[in-house]
């Protein structure tokens, strides 16, 4: 692997079950799986309903607000991709539609993170394929 190999950042890689979500992305919106049978949210995106079992799922925008459940400030990164990064805040969001994921705080300190802290989400075009989601205090 050569030094600009492993400075570049890892992006993810799109699959069957997860094209929605990345497409809603780009397209500036989260997507959350909604299933028709028993009325579960979910995210992560999968081919089936992870309360009943149903095929019967559909996309459909989240607000895109929710609160810190837990989070971590990283000091030392952990690979050359991320070393301009650091510090940088991971945190656990819960979505107000009551899924939880976990993404990266933007646009504040991240010693200014606090557990309950109202977010909101902000899309990053990391590629001309791939916008990622993040978080900003809300």
């Amino acid at each position: 692997m050569s030094v600009e190999d492993a400075a570049r950042r890892p992006l993810p890689a799109p699959d069957a079950d997860t094209a929605a979500f990345w497409r809603g992305l780009q397209e500036g919106k989260l997507l959350l799986q909604h299933c028709r049978r028993c009325r579960h949210v979910q995210y992560y995106q999968q081919a089936t309903c992870r309360q009943c079992g149903s095929e019967e799922l559909e996309h459909r925008p989240a607000r895109g607000r929710g609160k810190v459940h837990s989070f971590s400030v990283v000091h030392r990164a952990p690979g050359p991709a991320f070393k301009a990064d650091v510090p940088y805040a991971v945190l656990l969001v819960e979505l107000v539609e009551g899924p939880r994921m976990i993404s990266t705080l933007t646009g504040s300190n991240p010693a200014d993170v606090t557990f309950d802290m109202d977010v909101e989400l902000t899309f990053e075009r990391a590629s001309d394929d791939i916008t990622l989601p993040r978080f900003r205090k809300a």
